[in-house]
Order: C-alpha cells, then structure tokens, then sequence
C-alpha cells in the first residue's frame, strides 16, 4: 500500500465512525471502542487533511500554469503559490509521518517518579530534593497534578529517596526520557575550600499500571508491617502502620510508611510495585524487539549518565543530544521544556529512519 493510500484509508475509516457514531445505531462496549478509536484518529486525520489539501492546491497549480490560455497575471500568482506551497510540503509531509508513527501503549499513562541520592553523600542528597522538586515546577507548568508519595531525608537536608505520583495528560509521553544518572557539577555550601564537586542522583519515570495491566497474586506476595520512624529512629506514631511488600517471583521491594494508615500505606506500595513490574515487562519486550535498544534515546539506562548540571558555568549538558543550555537557574526552576521537545524530536527521527 502507497503512502498515499494508507493516507485515504484512513480518512474513510475515520468517516465512517463518525456517521456511525452520529447516526445512533452503535451501543454497549462498541460505543466505547469506535468512540475511543474516532477520538484516536481525529488529531492524525486533521494532520493528513491539511497536507492533502496542500497537494491538492499544488496541482490545481500546475494546471493553471500549464494551461496556454491562462491569462499572465494569473499564471504569476500561481507560479508564487506553487512556490510558496513547495516550501511547506516537506514539514507537511513530515507532520503526516509523525503522526503515523506507532504510539507508546503508555505514552498517556500517568507516572510514578521515583529520585534517588546517588554517589556523593551529603549534597548528592541535596541535588535529589533539588531535582524533585525541579519536577514538581515542571509538572505545576504543565497542568498536572504532582502528588507526593514519601520522602527519605538526608542527614544533611536533602533526599536520599523521594517518589511522587504525576496525573496528567500524556504525562508519559513527555518525563520518559528524564530516567538515568543526573549528574551534578558545584561548590557546595559546606566546602570552605571553594572546591568543585561532583555527584549524582538517578531519576526513575515508570508508568502507573492498572489492575488490567499488571495481575498481582496475593502468594507472590509477602507483606511486613512494621512501627513508622522518622530521623534518628524517633518514633512517628505508635501504631503498626508501616509497610513493605516483597514481590516474591522478582524480589522487588517496596516499602511505605508516610500514612498513619496501615490501608493507605498499602496501597501506595501497591501502586509503585505495579509501576515497577509493568516497566519491567515494557523493558523486556523492548529487549525482545530491539537488540540495538541501548543505542536507542530514552533506552532509561540507568547506569548511562544522561544529563549534567554545572552550576559554576551556569550550564545543563544532555549527553544523549549533545544539547547544552546556559540557563541552569531557569532550569533548576522547572523549565525543562527545552530537553523535552528535543529528546522527543531525536526520538521521532530515529523512529522515522528505521522506517526507511
């Protein structure tokens, strides 16, 4: 089928829904299916109809141009309209192409975002609460809502773990390349020396999975409950209120405690193993599917560094691009829009050159 083709079929089939749908004769679980695919197409279709139209204009044209009786003045302006046209069909046409590209299956999911201290003790502590927080200004710019799960504190301030729940729309789409190594370039506040340090945090963006998506057994499971504690082993409350789920196929472990309800805390530890299993299963399918994926941008390596933050020189460096921006106040202030769009754009190319 020609790309020309697949283009038509797809304008028809998204005319037909929309008569279905409008003529009243579709009920149950078909309404919700057609509805949900009619909704899906409506965005791809205007893109493929603002480029037909285009092509459309662009013959007519030629025509025109073609056609010995045409008056002079005529053919000038056609001749600039062909012109003008020409200029804007490439981008047209590659705005189609995007558009085609296969979605993520969780590209609109909401997100759990988990930050952790990594190498560099104290202030990598503080460039983790640093970071979460840069998100959370990035999540609040976009609309979302940003709802923190629990918080580790590091002896010195800072977070040696935060994790927050992001709700949103296309939250996925847009954080799933901020997972990796963090990289931080500064003086810290307790050097006397005036010394550079480097530390590091990783980030890890997972897409919350529902019920339907990940089957949890209650035997894969063993569950602890346990006293909370704060700092120093001070007690939060009296009650057994803590909780840490093993998921026993994978030893994956998660533990809750900021809830003085022993039910939420559950649930909370539920929701983020969920998220972690589904990225498990979403990584292992892409290693089935792709055995160059490291190659590939938003791989989420972790073990790879992803971005560094170099205070002294006021600069923020992603490795992956080659993009660097002199705006690390900007940044840190959760205006990340920059690194998004460009790992997205690097992302659609790759995808469109393994097309071709």
């Amino acid at each position: 089928m020609s790309f020309e083709d697949r283009l038509e079929m797809l304008v028809r089939r998204h005319d037909e829904l929309r008569d279905a749908l409008g003529a009243g004769n579709v009920s149950g679980s078909d309404f919700a299916k057609f509805s949900k695919e009619y909704s899906d197409l409506t965005p791809l279709v205007e893109t493929i109809q603002t480029y037909q139209q285009a092509k459309r204009a662009l013959d007519d044209m030629k025509q025109m141009v073609a056609d010995p009786a045409c008056d002079p003045e005529m053919k000038s302006m056609a001749e600039q309209e062909i012109y003008e046209i020409q200029q804007k069909l490439p981008e047209m046409t590659r705005a189609v192409q995007i558009a085609l590209l296969p979605k993520d299956a969780a590209d609109d999911k909401n997100v759990i975002l988990e930050v952790r201290a990594g190498t560099g003790g104290d202030e990598a502590a503080l460039f983790a609460a640093d970071l979460f927080r840069m998100y959370q200004r990035y999540a609040a710019e976009q609309g979302w809502r940003f709802e923190v799960m629990s918080l580790s504190d590091g002896s010195a301030g800072g977070f040696k773990e935060a994790t927050a729940e992001i709700n949103g729309n296309g939250v996925f789409a847009k954080m799933k390349f901020e997972s990796g190594v963090h990289r931080v370039q500064r003086v810290p506040a307790t050097e006397t020396q005036g010394r550079i340090h480097t530390s590091a945090a990783t980030v890890a963006v997972l897409p919350e999975a529902e019920e339907v998506d990940i089957k949890i057994e209650d035997k894969d499971l063993r569950i602890d409950v346990f006293r909370s504690s704060g700092p120093g082993g001070q007690s939060v409350n009296t009650t057994d209120s803590a909780v840490r789920i093993v998921h026993l196929p994978t030893g994956l472990i998660v533990q809750q405690q900021d809830e003085k309800s022993q039910h939420k805390n559950k649930a909370k530890a539920l929701k983020v193993l969920r998220a972690r299993l589904y990225e498990m299963e979403r990584e292992k399918l892409a290693n089935e599917r792709a055995s160059n994926r490291k190659e590939q941008v938003g791989s989420g390596d972790r073990s790879e560094r992803i971005r560094t933050y170099n205070f002294p020189q006021g600069r923020v460096t992603d490795h992956r691009i080659n993009l660097t921006a002199y705006k690390i106040d900007d940044v840190m202030a959760g205006d990340i829009s920059e690194f998004v769009d460009a790992l997205i754009a690097e992302d659609q190319a790759q995808k469109l050159s393994q097309l071709g």
